[in-house]
């Protein structure tokens, strides 16, 4: 009696690459959270390069991946590896921390960013996409970002949210103005290096 054998492909290539991208991008917030300096608009509360790496998954990785890229980035952190500001970690970090909302809000931004650059889920050239498009995906990015953690730093603190706003929003609009120039600047480069 012969047997007969098959190959079964449990994950495709393209799904393995895409889960590798992921991973490397939720590496990359880790770092990007240890990149801090101080804001001159807002004593004691640094600036870091997290929303940076938002930015550029949802461009790079699409709406689908940039999303999970997050979801890994808050996972790894919730289970102990030291990737939030200043080398935080832990799942108290998520839900008792002023910045948690912030956090909470980066799966959602690169996810809006994804769909508004690539136009819908799958994935298309980013370095084609004209710089209004770009930069207004990054633009709603921000303001997801700045809105949900508006409002877990007002619940967190117990403060208006007028207040809230004041103090966790106003005075990092110009950085968040920087990063976008700069992720402009990585996604043009990119372009101009693959041409």
């Amino acid at each position: 009696m012969a047997t007969q054998t098959d190959s079964v492909d449990l994950v495709g290539d393209e799904v393995t690459a895409n889960i590798a991208r992921a991973a490397l991008f939720a590496a990359l917030m880790g770092g990007f959270a240890y990149v801090s300096f101080p804001n001159p608009l807002a004593v004691g509360v640094p600036v870091t390069l997290q929303v940076l790496g938002v930015f550029l998954a949802g461009i790079m990785l699409g709406p689908v991946w940039g999303a999970v890229a997050m979801i890994l980035y808050l996972a790894a952190g919730a289970v102990g590896a030291p990737v939030f500001s200043g080398g935080a970690a832990g799942l108290g970090f998520l839900i008792g921390s002023p910045t948690l909302g912030y956090l909470w809000s980066y799966p959602i931004a690169a996810a809006v960013i994804g769909l508004v650059v690539h136009r819908g889920v799958d994935i298309r050239d980013y370095a084609a996409v004209s710089m209004p498009i770009l930069v207004g995906a990054m633009v709603a990015g921000t303001t997801i970002i700045y809105a949900i953690g508006t409002i877990g730093f007002a619940v967190v603190q117990s403060v208006s949210l007028y207040e809230a706003f004041l103090i966790s929003a106003v005075a990092f609009i110009p950085f968040e103005a920087l990063k976008i120039a700069a992720a402009v600047g990585i996604i043009k480069s990119d372009a101009i290096a693959a041409a």
